[in-house]
């Protein structure tokens, strides 16, 4: 695995994830904004997710789809605790715990997983045994 891209991509991951979290709350369409904020990470992991995986695999086949998956969640996990927590949630009068038993979290940590996975299987794996 190639460690500095890895994180490179998981960190532009993030930031893409947190501008789309916190732009959503500016364009107010459901009446819980934070549901609504929560619904639209959770879309749009799918995508940045993918095209994370694209990335990464443009030059490299190396690593299992499961394992970047993980790494992906978690470079994203460390970033939310060392600046998203801090910086967004606890002025809000969350807490870290809060954040970090939170299911939505967790169900987009799954996400995360899941996608690269799926990445991996359908353009990797696949090709790698057709050659």
């Amino acid at each position: 695995m190639k460690t500095l891209r890895t994180v490179g991509i998981g960190t532009l991951i993030w930031i893409l994830g947190v501008t789309l979290y916190t732009l959503s709350f500016y364009v107010p369409i459901l009446e819980n904004v934070e549901l609504q904020a929560n619904m639209v990470l959770f879309v749009m992991v799918i995508p940045l997710v993918w095209m994370g995986c694209k990335l990464y695999y443009r030059n490299n086949r190396e690593a299992h789809g499961l394992l970047l998956g993980m790494v992906f969640f978690g470079i994203s996990a460390a970033l939310d605790a060392l600046i998203t927590v801090p910086m967004l949630i606890v002025p809000n009068g969350g807490n870290y715990q809060s954040f970090f038993i939170d299911i939505k979290f967790w169900m987009i940590g799954l996400e995360f997983i899941l996608v690269a996975l799926m990445y991996w299987s359908a353009n990797i794996n696949l090709k790698t045994k057709n050659i």
